[in-house]
């Protein structure tokens, strides 16, 4: 470990935290491979598994490597605990199933990802639990939905295609007055750009494959909150259900984790250049990005967020085959479904991400045949302005 009993700064935790070297005193973190653990005797099995001992015994409960990137992650969000998952859908699945009942009441903002809203709307009803669906930005509806008992509160901010800034410490305070703990999906703003449990949150879910990779290599996810809920809650859940991160990818994510605030600050930086243009262009029908003045929460952006994010989301006045030109012509921009890349990826949600939600779900969650989701990389932002300006052209 570092040695020191300063408190270090993010950016230097990101290069620090969590870091456990072993007797060879390598330099890049070790990577374990490793599937079990061995024992000097039956004893020393015994007590490794009734919790007298506390070491390494199964991989699928603990790895070196793993809880090396669940340190470093945990450091950088200020939470006090992290424990990781195979994907950021493990993640969430998880972080929700863990804590619910039979009889249990969520509620939920209704701008999510699709997966993370077939979760909510067709999964946790099949046990029992009863959902309601409010829009995010509109505090009148979660006072509503609050004012009487829930046990767990889910929404995503920014909002997965469409943007949305929900006020999250408001959220927070509504949550908590009803008895109910608040999830947050922070995976647009990423730890960078938005601190979540600062504001009230009580968990934290993270899909590491995007910005916390942010080079497409590999699949991860990860769930931060209180020491006693990773611990006594959510970790024997994990535990038992199987949904682990494998020391490799853990490995990769831990290295990225290193230059995770310049990759996003420079793509938030082009992103900004390229929003500006968009904006100006009359092909499209609006143009969502927090940092721009015409974003509907763009005031709560400056006072939420420490920098407005990599995604871009625009409507074209042509609809879908409007869409498709402009996604087909450009010659930079890759169509791909993943985002927080350093490579810029753009793509259609109508037809991919929330194609299984029926075009009244869709409209209330503001995509439109002709709504693109684009997320900026590293490339030059004049690069990605002049492949925009021809595809248009």
């Amino acid at each position: 470990m570092t040695k020191t009993n300063r408190t270090l700064r993010p950016r230097t935790l990101q290069v620090r935290g969590g870091l456990t070297r072993t007797q060879f005193k390598e330099t890049s973190e070790a990577l374990f491979l490793n599937s079990g653990y061995v024992y000097d005797s039956a004893l020393e099995a015994e007590q490794s598994f009734d919790g007298t001992l506390d070491r390494m015994v199964y991989s699928r409960f603990k790895n070196p490597t793993v809880a090396m990137f669940e340190a470093r992650l945990a450091a950088i969000e200020g939470a006090p605990a992290c424990k990781a998952t195979a994907t950021g859908m493990a993640a969430v699945h998880a972080a929700l199933l863990c804590q619910v009942r039979t009889g249990d009441r969520v509620v939920a903002s209704r701008a999510l990802f699709g997966s993370c809203q077939w979760i909510v709307a067709e999964l946790l009803p099949r046990y029992g639990v009863t959902v309601q669906f409010v829009d995010g930005t509109d505090l009148d509806q979660w006072r509503s939905a609050l004012s009487h008992p829930a046990r767990l509160v889910f929404l995503e901010s920014p909002s997965n295609p469409s943007l949305e800034i929900i006020d999250i410490r408001a959220v927070a305070d509504l949550a908590h007055a009803s008895g109910a703990v608040l999830v947050v999906d922070n995976v647009f703003a990423t730890p960078v750009l938005q601190s979540p449990l600062a504001l009230g949150a009580d968990m934290v879910v993270y899909s590491a494959t995007k910005h916390i990779d942010g080079q497409g290599r590999c699949l991860g996810g990860a769930v931060l909150g209180s020491e006693e809920f990773c611990n006594d809650v959510l970790g024997p859940f994990l535990r038992n259900t199987g949904p682990t991160l494998s020391p490799f990818n853990a490995w990769v994510l831990l290295k990225s984790l290193e230059t995770l605030d310049m990759r996003v600050e420079r793509a938030c930086a082009g992103a900004l250049r390229l929003a500006q243009f968009l904006a100006s262009r009359s092909e499209f029908s609006k143009v969502l990005y927090p940092g721009l003045q015409s974003h509907p929460q763009h005031a709560l952006a400056l006072r939420q967020m420490r920098g407005f994010g990599t995604l871009i989301a625009f409507d074209l006045k042509g609809g879908k085959q409007a869409a498709y030109d402009l996604m087909d012509k450009l010659e930079v921009v890759d169509i791909s479904n993943n985002l927080g890349d350093s490579k810029s990826l753009i793509c259609h949600p109508w037809t991919t991400t929330h194609q299984r939600l029926s075009p009244e779900d869709k409209l209330a969650m503001g995509i439109t045949e002709g709504f693109v989701r684009l997320s900026v990389g590293l490339e030059d932002p004049d690069d990605l302005i002049d492949d925009f300006a021809l595809a248009l052209a």
